[in-house]
């Protein structure tokens, strides 16, 4: 006897699935996380502070 399955929820799980690889495809593609991109942007910043701080003042 087959097995009788719902064919809303069938295809909300197959969408479900196409939603899951297609992000996964954009994270690969443009891949940073927001934890990456903040540290990134603080030790940029350190540097830049840090070099600002060696800077000579000829007035």
């Amino acid at each position: 006897m087959p097995k009788i399955i719902n064919l809303k929820s069938a295809r909300k799980a197959r969408e479900r699935d196409q939603k899951r690889a297609t992000g996964d495809e954009n994270s690969v593609k443009f891949g940073r996380t927001k934890a990456v991109k903040t540290l990134e942007s603080a030790r940029n910043e350190k540097a830049r502070s840090d070099l600002e701080k060696h800077r000579r003042d000829d007035t």
